[in-house]
């Protein structure tokens, strides 16, 4: 027995050292690296048994940036099933009256209004009585909590709402004409906007586009120079109007006889019947969220789920509630979190490392989930930790301030680790808190 118990106990001072060792080694890549410790957050998380197995500053507050939208997608997912569809329908009732039911569908096309027209047409609608449109689907909130007013012209930020049309972008076309004259500027679909065409012709392109919403947000300032003819996209600062446009034309190219306008108003109960629907499969916005990192759908699905779990008009508070009550069925505390959207871009939203990778403890048997994560050299990761191959799955996360980067690694020694890491460092480049992160990772699957 005492054999046992000294064998016991030096297997154990061993495991100590080794543990102690393995964690000098990270701590040295942090001090290396010139990067604030204070400012890094670190959970790591061993998949097998839950345990730490390496933490630094785990319970302080950070930013997740866009890994928020494991966390987000994951509990919409749980609401809406992975069989979902954003359904656009269009109904008649027996007043000869039409409904157009939208459901914020991300992928909606102009095409997709055209198809829904034509279909009516074909079976001889050709003058409907009025025409409704039901999108109390969504709320009228069409930006996030806490999203900067600054990057209202970015197409990684457009507004989300029922009328979704065209990922809410506009085309916008600039090309040259002869050397210093001001270059040409037309959208591909008509759209009130007006641009202040400050761009010359030049030796290379190099394009600013601006626009004050407190002055006139149908005006958008272009300076610049361009050398070849390129595509902007910006994001539409109106998206009903938009969608009005685009089903007016799909109106007026089947020379259907209407001229009224369009009604908000609920599909009735009874007495109507099923003309057309568009559909496109959750699935595929799954990918934008997690590969691409697309904000508009991670918004969309997000506040999809709020209204189907509330079975009521999609609001933040619905999809937070929703949120709370998945993190209930994972026992997961939520305590010391706040999340404010579906996408990370506020930068109200607050995480712990620890909390993320419990998260990712308790998902860890979704090998759906997992298989649907970018691993090296995909997404966001095209050209980032090409070194591990196939042995890592994360989601990317970066503000003006932060990265962040959340998922599974396998190491060589054929362990898989949850792991959290979050920078919040104003002062370092984020070239410099990536690649920090690489290093930490390298840490982690060479030696542990």
């Amino acid at each position: 027995m005492k054999k046992f118990l000294n064998l016991f106990f030096c297997l154990s001072i061993l495991i100590l050292t080794q543990s102690i060792a393995l964690a000098g080694a990270i701590d040295k890549t942090i001090s290396d690296s010139g990067i604030n410790k204070d400012s890094v957050s670190i959970s790591v998380k061993d998949i097998s048994t839950g345990k730490t197995v390496y933490k630094l500053n785990d319970k302080k507050s950070s930013m997740p940036a866009s890994t928020l939208k494991i966390v987000t997608l994951n509990a919409s997912l749980d609401t809406l099933g992975k069989n979902y569809k954003f359904s656009t329908k269009l109904y008649k009732n027996t007043n000869n009256e039409l409904f157009l039911v939208l459901s914020a569908d991300p992928f909606l096309s102009s095409a997709d209004l055209k198809y829904l027209i034509r279909t009516a047409k074909s079976k001889n609608i050709i003058s409907p009585k009025n025409i409704y449109i039901d999108d109390y689907i969504f709320d009228n909130k069409e930006w996030g909590e806490g999203w900067q007013w600054d990057d209202d012209l970015s197409p990684l930020m457009p507004k989300f709402s029922s009328y979704n049309l065209d990922k809410n972008l506009l085309d916008v076309i600039i090309s040259p004409t002869s050397k210093g004259a001001p270059a040409n500027i037309y959208v591909t679909k008509f759209y009130p906007t007006t641009f202040m065409n400050l761009i010359t012709t030049g030796d290379k392109n190099d394009i600013k586009l601006s626009r004050n919403n407190h002055i006139s947000p149908d005006m958008v300032n272009a300076e610049g120079t361009v050398k070849e003819q390129t595509t902007v996209q910006i994001p539409i600062n109106h998206p009903k109007r938009y969608f009005i446009l685009r089903l007016e034309e799909a109106i007026r190219n089947e020379k259907m006889d209407y001229y009224g306008n369009f009604g908000q108003k609920k599909l009735p109960k009874s007495n109507v019947y099923l003309v057309a629907q568009v559909d496109h499969s959750i699935n595929d916005a799954i990918e934008m969220i997690l590969v691409d990192s697309n904000n508009f759908a991670a918004e969309t699905v997000f506040k999809a789920a709020g209204a189907k779990f509330a079975n009521n008009t999609g609001s933040l508070g619905h999809s937070l509630e929703m949120l709370d009550n998945y993190f209930s069925k994972l026992k997961l505390d939520a305590s010391d979190i706040k999340i404010v959207d579906g996408s990370g871009v506020s930068k109200n939203n607050i995480v712990t490392a620890d909390f993320m990778s419990e998260f990712l403890y308790k998902k860890a048997s979704d090998k759906d989930f997992i298989n649907s994560l970018p691993t090296s050299g995909q997404g966001t990761l095209e050209n980032r930790m090409l070194y591990f191959k196939d042995n890592l799955r994360a989601k990317t996360g970066t503000l003006s301030d932060v990265s962040a980067i959340a998922g599974y690694i396998t190491s060589r020694s054929g362990k898989t680790y949850a792991f959290d890491i979050m920078i919040n460092d104003p002062k370092t480049k984020t070239t410099a808190k990536k690649s920090l992160e690489e290093y930490i990772l390298r840490d982690i699957y060479t030696k542990y």
